[in-house]
């Protein structure tokens, strides 16, 4: 009998212990909704002058903070009485990642928005070409990012990566920008930190976001690959071994 009772309740347990996962990855889906909208309506609120949008970004990090906090919770619950191994292990140890990630994108979001709050105070200045480019590259990468999360498509995944690159040397081109543009208007010097603070904050956006996607790779594939390391431990020592 009591065989029969151990025989029950382990599929009951184990019942129990994906649906704290599918409601783990609810949870990330969305704080990610909530971040991923900060950011549209930060870049906007810079690009436009609205205003009202940077309020609205500025009021929603606490709402992000506490998602936060709310899945850092589940995440400890979750290694602490359940033991997960393998692609649970995985898909635990990405979602702690990307949770802090998204977190910081939203404090990247409320930057951007109280730059635009700075931008309304300070003279007239043309915002660069390349910043509403690197607004939309580094949008369609947080985009792929989550989606590639939500659909463990590490293909989606690593199509953030390559873009990684355009972002950080528009990044660079931004900074060129302002410092000639400040040569002859030395009055400027305020608009054009703020224009470079912007930027380097979506920098930050896509290097985050390439975070998250690296992250998905983890999870769906086991396999490593920030700083390279995917390259570093595939195997060429093999084809070393066959041509001696």
């Amino acid at each position: 009998m009591l065989l029969e009772d151990s025989v029950k309740k382990e599929p009951t347990m184990e019942r129990h212990f994906q649906k704290e996962l599918e409601g783990l990855k609810t949870s990330l889906i969305k704080m990610g909704s909530v971040v991923e909208e900060s950011i549209k309506l930060s870049t906007h609120a810079f690009l436009t002058g609205d205003m009202e949008l940077a309020q609205r970004v500025i009021d929603s990090d606490n709402r992000i903070n506490s998602l936060e906090l709310e899945i850092d919770n589940a995440i400890i619950d979750l290694l602490a009485l359940q033991q997960p191994v393998a692609r649970d292990l995985r898909f635990i140890i990405a979602a702690q990642k990307i949770n802090n990630d998204l977190e910081r994108l939203g404090d990247h979001a409320v930057n951007i928005a109280e730059s635009a709050v700075t931008m309304k105070k300070l003279p007239y200045i043309e915002i660069l070409d390349e910043i509403p480019t690197m607004a939309d590259v580094s949008q369609k990468m947080l985009k792929d990012a989550l989606d590639g999360f939500i659909l463990l498509d590490a293909a989606l995944a690593r199509s953030v990566l390559i873009s990684d690159d355009q972002i950080d040397e528009m990044n660079r081109q931004v900074t060129k920008d302002v410092i000639e543009l400040l040569k002859p208007n030395p009055q400027l010097i305020e608009c054009g930190l703020e224009l470079i603070r912007v930027s380097r904050n979506l920098e930050r956006v896509a290097d985050l976001t390439t975070n998250i996607a690296e992250e998905v790779i983890f999870q769906t594939q086991a396999r490593v690959v920030k700083h390279h390391a995917e390259e570093k431990t595939d195997p060429p020592l093999l084809e070393d071994k066959r041509s001696r």
